[in-house]
């Protein structure tokens, strides 16, 4: 759970494997646009294809009806 793997060709770096599982909870972090209490715990629901450089993930918070999409760089392993 949570090991990054890459797949490479010749030695060149082509893709890299998503940092968090399904049902493993995080830490998220919301942008400095997003609403107050928006950041804490969550459960990441699924994984997401890569959006620029980064891999995204569709989260969950108990105390929310709805689910969140958050960038690798917004999460954090839960404590």
């Amino acid at each position: 759970m949570g090991r990054t793997m890459s797949v490479s060709v010749m030695g060149v770096p082509l893709l890299k494997a998503h940092k968090y599982s399904i049902g493993q909870h995080v830490r998220y972090t919301a942008g400095p646009f997003s609403r107050v209490g928006s950041s804490g715990s969550f459960t990441v629901v699924k994984l997401l294809p890569v959006e620029g450089d980064e891999h995204q993930y569709r989260i969950k918070s108990n105390g929310e009806a709805f689910e969140r999409v958050a960038k690798e760089s917004q999460l954090d392993r839960d404590r």
